[in-house]
């Protein structure tokens, strides 16, 4: 099959099926080989997260592994305003609820290409990433933002790991602070609540009636606490009553006669209703 003698218009965005704009990406103005990315405005209807508006949210494909979050932002600041760029393994919805780390403890990122979010300041931004010539390749490395690959990148990322004693020190302290309030806080509650459930001489609790709109809790912890106790008291003086084994034995056999006393008088109880007829099994 003969090629087509067709070519893409110079300036003019390339489009391929599924609705994606192709994007050239050159790593710097000398370099011979050209990366492509696969831009498409962001339509999730089903995701409602106001991290990703619908209207000014740009999802990119095959974005390679040497362009970190500051190198795409700053690609795409080309178009437009950028508010935020998030990249991730794989499509999926914005995760808000995962737990965060300490910024010097950090887990190890995965190596490869990934997918990215780009939110601008103004819808227009999308009109203009999307229009933009195939022709015109997006420089990585410029003079004014290097990026650094291979052994370079490799000495930067093992010279940032190190810690600074200081600033470790600081977020200990302020970590230390924090929980320290937040107990004593808890402290102050119980004892709050304490008071507003005492319990009087005849065992009877006081039940506040708390803020507006919520229920009124008849137990608090103390109040737990204090019947938990009795019971335990009760336990252990059944159990001193049953110390020795002839005590034990004893009690069995009690237990024993009263059963059998109770069976007699359940059958003579029986015996006279089937002299009565009004005995009906069934």
């Amino acid at each position: 099959m003969a090629p087509s003698k067709k070519k893409h218009a110079s300036n003019q965005p390339c489009i391929i099926p599924g609705g994606f704009t192709v994007l050239s990406l050159q790593f710097s103005s000398d370099s011979v080989s050209q990366h492509k990315l696969y831009v498409k405005e962001h339509r999730v209807r089903t995701e409602k997260s106001s991290h990703r508006p619908l209207d000014r949210t740009l999802f990119v494909l095959n974005i390679p592994p040497y362009c970190s979050v500051a190198v795409v932002k700053d690609l795409f600041s080309q178009f437009g305003s950028v508010q935020s760029v998030e990249l991730r393994d794989h499509p999926g919805s914005f995760k808000d609820s995962e737990p965060k780390l300490s910024k010097f403890f950090k887990p190890a990122e995965k190596q490869g290409f990934k997918v990215g979010y780009i939110v601008f300041q103004n819808s227009t931004s999308i009109t203009a990433a999307k229009s933009h010539p195939h022709d015109a390749p997006l420089v990585v490395c410029t003079e004014q933002h290097p990026v650094k690959t291979g052994v370079e990148k490799w000495i930067q990322q093992y010279t940032e790991s190190f810690v600074q004693p200081e600033k470790l020190q600081k977020l200990v302290d302020y970590f230390m602070e924090d929980y320290d309030k937040q107990k004593e806080e808890e402290a102050e509650r119980q004892k709050k609540e304490a008071e507003q459930q005492q319990e009087d001489e005849e065992g009877w609790v006081t039940v506040s009636r708390g803020q507006k709109g919520t229920k009124a809790r008849p137990h608090s912890e103390a109040a737990n606490r204090r019947t938990l106790q009795k019971e335990l008291k009760k336990k252990k003086r059944k159990e001193l009553m049953n110390f020795y084994t002839w005590q034990h034995k004893n009690t069995q056999k009690e237990h024993i006669a009263e059963l059998r006393k109770k069976f007699e008088e359940d059958k003579q109880r029986i015996a006279l209703l089937r002299a009565q007829r009004k005995f009906k099994p069934y």
